[in-house]
Protein backbone atom coordinates (compact mmCIF):
# COMPACT_ATOMS: atom_id res chain seq x y z
CA UNK A 1 0.00 0.00 0.00
CA UNK A 2 1.55 3.39 -1.41
CA UNK A 3 2.44 5.99 1.95
CA UNK A 4 0.07 8.44 2.20
CA UNK A 5 1.14 12.44 2.61
CA UNK A 6 -0.11 15.28 4.20
CA UNK A 7 0.93 19.29 2.82
CA UNK A 8 -0.71 22.18 4.45
CA UNK A 9 -0.07 25.73 3.74
CA UNK A 10 -1.94 28.84 5.57
CA UNK A 11 -1.93 32.56 4.51
CA UNK A 12 -3.29 35.93 5.69
CA UNK A 13 -3.99 38.31 2.35
CA UNK A 14 -5.16 42.09 3.48
CA UNK A 15 -8.54 41.36 1.02
CA UNK A 16 -12.02 41.05 1.69
CA UNK A 17 -14.06 37.95 2.08
CA UNK A 18 -15.88 38.83 -1.13
CA UNK A 19 -12.47 39.77 -3.36
CA UNK A 20 -11.15 36.09 -1.91
CA UNK A 21 -14.23 34.14 -2.97
CA UNK A 22 -14.65 35.63 -6.63
CA UNK A 23 -11.04 34.95 -7.03
CA UNK A 24 -10.91 31.64 -6.00
CA UNK A 25 -14.37 30.63 -7.33
CA UNK A 26 -12.75 31.05 -10.92
CA UNK A 27 -11.18 28.12 -12.40
CA UNK A 28 -9.14 30.23 -14.99
CA UNK A 29 -6.96 31.62 -11.89
CA UNK A 30 -5.29 28.67 -11.25
CA UNK A 31 -2.83 29.73 -14.06
CA UNK A 32 -2.07 33.09 -12.33
CA UNK A 33 -0.82 31.49 -9.13
CA UNK A 34 1.23 29.16 -10.80
CA UNK A 35 4.79 29.41 -11.33
CA UNK A 36 5.89 29.92 -15.33
CA UNK A 37 8.03 27.59 -15.40
CA UNK A 38 5.86 24.43 -14.48
CA UNK A 39 5.10 22.89 -17.56
CA UNK A 40 0.88 23.13 -17.03
CA UNK A 41 -1.78 23.89 -19.26
CA UNK A 42 -5.77 23.81 -18.94
CA UNK A 43 -7.60 21.96 -21.47
CA UNK A 44 -11.04 22.58 -20.37
CA UNK A 45 -13.27 25.11 -21.44
CA UNK A 46 -13.92 27.31 -18.35
CA UNK A 47 -16.92 29.03 -16.86
CA UNK A 48 -16.23 32.23 -15.30
CA UNK A 49 -17.71 30.51 -11.68
CA UNK A 50 -16.87 27.00 -10.62
CA UNK A 51 -19.87 24.51 -10.47
CA UNK A 52 -19.90 20.98 -7.95
CA UNK A 53 -18.83 18.41 -10.21
CA UNK A 54 -17.13 20.27 -13.12
CA UNK A 55 -14.86 18.24 -14.92
CA UNK A 56 -11.21 20.03 -15.62
CA UNK A 57 -9.18 18.40 -17.62
CA UNK A 58 -4.92 19.59 -17.70
CA UNK A 59 -2.25 18.22 -19.05
CA UNK A 60 1.46 18.66 -17.01
CA UNK A 61 4.92 17.40 -17.82
CA UNK A 62 6.64 15.37 -15.19
CA UNK A 63 10.35 15.28 -15.03
CA UNK A 64 11.86 11.29 -15.68
CA UNK A 65 7.92 10.57 -16.88
CA UNK A 66 7.25 13.19 -19.57
CA UNK A 67 3.29 14.54 -20.41
CA UNK A 68 0.72 13.33 -18.25
CA UNK A 69 -3.40 13.70 -18.32
CA UNK A 70 -4.95 15.26 -15.15
CA UNK A 71 -8.60 15.08 -14.75
CA UNK A 72 -9.93 16.57 -11.55
CA UNK A 73 -13.59 16.99 -10.25
CA UNK A 74 -15.02 20.22 -8.01
CA UNK A 75 -16.71 19.40 -5.44
CA UNK A 76 -17.79 20.19 -1.73
CA UNK A 77 -18.64 23.56 -2.61
CA UNK A 78 -19.52 26.06 0.07
CA UNK A 79 -19.81 29.58 -0.74
CA UNK A 80 -17.71 31.92 0.35
CA UNK A 81 -15.91 29.23 2.29
CA UNK A 82 -14.51 26.40 0.59
CA UNK A 83 -14.20 23.48 -1.80
CA UNK A 84 -12.30 20.28 -3.22
CA UNK A 85 -10.32 19.54 -5.83
CA UNK A 86 -10.14 15.69 -6.44
CA UNK A 87 -8.22 13.86 -9.12
CA UNK A 88 -10.10 11.72 -10.76
CA UNK A 89 -7.58 10.77 -13.40
CA UNK A 90 -3.39 11.77 -12.91
CA UNK A 91 -0.20 11.40 -11.94
CA UNK A 92 -1.06 10.52 -8.26
CA UNK A 93 -2.52 7.67 -6.56
CA UNK A 94 -4.65 10.09 -4.10
CA UNK A 95 -4.90 13.35 -5.00
CA UNK A 96 -7.14 15.46 -3.04
CA UNK A 97 -6.94 19.38 -2.49
CA UNK A 98 -9.10 20.88 0.07
CA UNK A 99 -9.33 24.59 -0.01
CA UNK A 100 -10.69 27.33 2.47
CA UNK A 101 -10.73 31.17 2.96
CA UNK A 102 -12.20 32.33 6.83
CA UNK A 103 -12.16 35.97 7.38
CA UNK A 104 -9.67 36.96 10.22
CA UNK A 105 -7.84 39.62 12.04
CA UNK A 106 -6.20 41.49 8.77
CA UNK A 107 -7.77 40.12 6.16
CA UNK A 108 -8.79 36.40 4.77
CA UNK A 109 -6.69 33.18 6.07
CA UNK A 110 -6.34 30.92 3.14
CA UNK A 111 -5.93 27.67 3.65
CA UNK A 112 -4.50 24.59 1.67
CA UNK A 113 -4.53 20.82 2.92
CA UNK A 114 -3.53 18.07 0.68
CA UNK A 115 -3.90 14.69 0.99
CA UNK A 116 -2.15 12.52 -1.71
CA UNK A 117 -0.20 9.55 -2.77
CA UNK A 118 2.07 8.40 -5.65
CA UNK A 119 2.32 5.50 -7.38
CA UNK A 120 5.27 2.94 -7.89
CA UNK A 121 6.06 1.27 -4.48
CA UNK A 122 9.73 2.36 -3.63
CA UNK A 123 10.38 4.27 -6.74
CA UNK A 124 7.65 6.80 -5.94
CA UNK A 125 8.61 7.18 -2.35
CA UNK A 126 11.97 7.87 -3.85
CA UNK A 127 10.57 10.68 -6.13
CA UNK A 128 8.79 12.06 -3.29
CA UNK A 129 11.87 12.78 -1.45
CA UNK A 130 13.52 14.12 -3.72
CA UNK A 131 10.91 15.74 -6.18
CA UNK A 132 7.67 16.07 -5.12
CA UNK A 133 7.44 17.57 -1.63
CA UNK A 134 10.22 20.47 -3.00
CA UNK A 135 7.76 20.98 -6.07
CA UNK A 136 4.77 20.89 -3.91
CA UNK A 137 6.55 23.52 -1.60
CA UNK A 138 8.00 25.71 -4.64
CA UNK A 139 4.09 25.92 -6.13
CA UNK A 140 3.17 27.20 -2.34
CA UNK A 141 6.18 29.43 -2.34
CA UNK A 142 5.01 30.90 -5.50
CA UNK A 143 1.38 31.41 -4.74
CA UNK A 144 2.36 32.82 -1.49
CA UNK A 145 4.48 35.73 -2.97
CA UNK A 146 2.04 36.01 -6.00
CA UNK A 147 -1.84 35.53 -4.71
CA UNK A 148 -1.43 39.11 -2.45
CA UNK A 149 -0.24 40.89 -5.49
CA UNK A 150 -3.72 40.04 -7.23
CA UNK A 151 -5.74 40.78 -4.33
CA UNK A 152 -4.76 42.74 -1.96
CA UNK A 153 -6.25 46.29 -1.62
Amino acid sequence: MPKVYQFERKQVIKTDMETAWDFMRSPANLNKITPPDMTFTILSDLPDVMFEGQIIRYKIKIPFIGEQNWVSELKHIKDKHSFVDDQRIGPYKLWYHYHQIEECPGGVEFTDHITYSIPYGLFGEFAHCIYVKNQLKNIFDYREKTTPTLLEK
